[in-house]
């Protein structure tokens, strides 16, 4: 940064006579002929700073400072770059918290299908059909044993901790919660109508489907991402007592759902995304109504 440099010598009058220089707006002793080129007011060389424009005073460039919007990195998904992380510790706060309520109410950490909040909220495809609509939600923050809880939400951590930075954290959650969705109609529509089912698993494989979505978008190697959900997908068939209709609906779900987000155009980025979210939920709706008719002979 350069200092300007005041005048080597006091201005002449018109004619020959000395020209009173006014002072400095902050140093009532400093005479000066230069002005800030933003409020023209005289300053003198050390309250100026060099601006786009000739100088500025010190105010001014303050003002500046505190009016300017800052510039922020954004991710490919138009989220603004950071590392803190809150959308994923607030679900697994959640998830856990509700877990401790029902082995309460159970009066068991092994057998909280006894509760009557996991009565209420586990999803029971003829209950959906009969107006119980909000198990197609509520059943994914529900764990029937220790294991199950702790494996979802070591998966829940992985792998959503750096698709929340990617995609931000409204974003993030809608990926989260629709894919949530998306299972629990996948589900309604093909699974028994007397299953019934829970666990955030069908949220977690949609978070899965994003995080391919994201690798190939970046233009990375997706071989260890479609290894991991390869392998996911054969536990879900050999082990019994897993619903492989909410893992498949969440992971279709969740790769349309981050893919729509991702790869919309930058010109009215978000209208778009939230469009892509709307249409999303509306179709999932219309499935849900359409297997309740179905269902609704069975009641």
């Amino acid at each position: 940064m350069t200092t300007p440099q005041g005048p080597s010598g006091p201005p002449a009058g018109q004619f020959g006579g000395q020209v009173e220089l006014p002072v400095c707006f902050r140093h009532g002793d400093r005479p000066t002929g230069l002005r800030c080129s933003r409020c023209d007011r005289p300053a003198c060389p050390e309250c100026l700073r060099e601006a786009s424009v000739g100088y500025q005073c010190v105010d001014c460039v303050a003002q500046g400072a505190r009016t300017q919007r800052p510039f922020r990195q954004r991710t490919i998904a138009g989220a603004e770059l950071t590392d803190e992380l809150l959308v994923v510790p607030v679900l697994i706060a959640v998830n856990v918290l509700v877990y401790v309520f029902t082995a309460i109410q159970a009066h068991s950490i092994g057998a909280v299908e006894h509760s009557p909040l996991f009565g209420a909220w586990a999803e029971f495809p003829l209950a959906v059909a009969n107006g119980n609509w909000w198990q197609l939600i509520t059943a994914g923050f529900l764990h029937v044993t220790p294991i199950h809880i702790v494996m979802n939400m070591l998966s829940l951590w992985w792998i959503g901790k750096d698709l929340e930075r990617i995609l931000g954290r409204i974003r993030f959650t809608a990926v989260y919660l629709v894919s949530l969705l998306g299972g629990g109609v996948s589900v309604l529509l093909f699974a028994d109508p007397q299953q019934q089912v829970a666990g955030a698993s069908g949220a977690v494989f949609g978070l899965l489907g994003g995080v391919l979505v994201v690798v190939l978008r970046l233009k990375l190697n997706p071989g260890a991402v479609i290894a991991t959900i390869v392998i996911n997908l054969v536990l879900s068939v050999a082990i019994p007592g897993i619903s492989v209709l909410g893992h498949v609906g969440g992971l279709v779900v969740g790769g349309l759902m981050t893919a729509a987000i991702i790869y919309a155009p930058e010109k009215n980025r978000n209208t778009w995304q939230f469009g892509a979210v709307a249409v999303a939920v509306v179709a999932l709706i219309g499935l849900v109504l359409v297997r309740d008719t179905q269902l609704a002979a069975l009641l």
